[in-house]
């Protein structure tokens, strides 16, 4: 009797788990991949290959989620690219506000490592909150930002990140910094540098051109560049109210 009495309560409680995991996500929000399963997903800090070094609080995996809105636009950019033989790559998108608050616990707590300091080579990372990089609250909570990039789909496939690698900072040649499995665009997803600003002059023609091509397709799309970033968009009109729901697996 105590042994099926502790198989019911085992599964109920794995019910329980799973109906807490498939819950509907709130207020309009969607996964990408519900609407266009091509679009590729490299969600960073859910990981440990980002600026921090590790996962970030609420990323409990590799999901775009955005407004519903902000998918729909993205599925149209995603199709003018599929002419090229060129597909989106998410690296960020939906972020949950504690997702923010540990970034900025991270760059104040007076620690930084070498591989820490790839992503910021000119400046401390206590620096970063005071020059923006790092915001307390971010449009990316509002489900209205994306951080993105292109992967050429005639090119090979890359090599893996390896966390114990010394690679080179993020202003590197390409075959120097770590590997993102994307095109050169100059300089690493999240580098605080004047090079990632999206209408630098210091990147080669080749690394032009690829931002023009992003550029020019989510601009066509309504989305909005922030001129530090060569990755980062939104879309205007999503209403500013930040959320804080952790970004969960897709449900099957």
């Amino acid at each position: 009797m105590l042994l099926r009495c502790g198989a019911a309560l085992l599964a109920a409680s794995m019910l329980a788990v799973g109906a807490a995991q498939a819950q509907p996500l709130p207020d309009d929000f969607i996964y990408l991949r519900d609407l266009d399963p091509s679009i590729r997903h490299d969600i960073r800090y859910a990981g440990a290959n980002n600026f921090v070094g590790r996962r970030l609080a609420g990323y409990d995996a590799n999901e775009c989620i955005v407004k519903r809105a902000v998918g729909l636009a993205l599925v149209k950019v995603q199709r003018e690219l599929a002419a090229q033989n060129v597909s989106l790559k998410m690296l960020d998108c939906y972020r949950p506000a504690r997702a923010s608050r540990d970034m900025v616990a991270w760059a104040q707590d007076g620690n930084e490592t070498p591989a820490q300091r790839r992503y910021n080579p000119g400046f401390s990372k206590s620096e970063l909150f005071r020059l923006g990089y790092i915001a307390e609250n971010s449009g990316h909570s509002t489900g209205a930002a994306v951080d993105l990039t292109l992967v050429d789909l005639r090119a090979p496939k890359g090599p893996p990140f390896d966390p114990t690698r010394a690679y080179a900072d993020c202003t590197a040649p390409e075959a120097q910094r770590a590997p993102e499995d994307s095109v050169d665009m100059g300089t690493s997803y999240d580098c605080s540098d004047a090079r990632a600003y999206t209408a630098a002059k210091s990147i080669s023609p080749a690394q032009r051109r690829w931002r023009r091509i992003l550029l020019g397709a989510m601009t066509r799309h309504g989305f909005v560049n922030f001129s530090k970033e060569w990755w980062h968009f939104s879309l205007p009109g999503i209403p500013r109210v930040a959320y804080d729901f952790p970004i969960r697996r897709r449900p099957q």
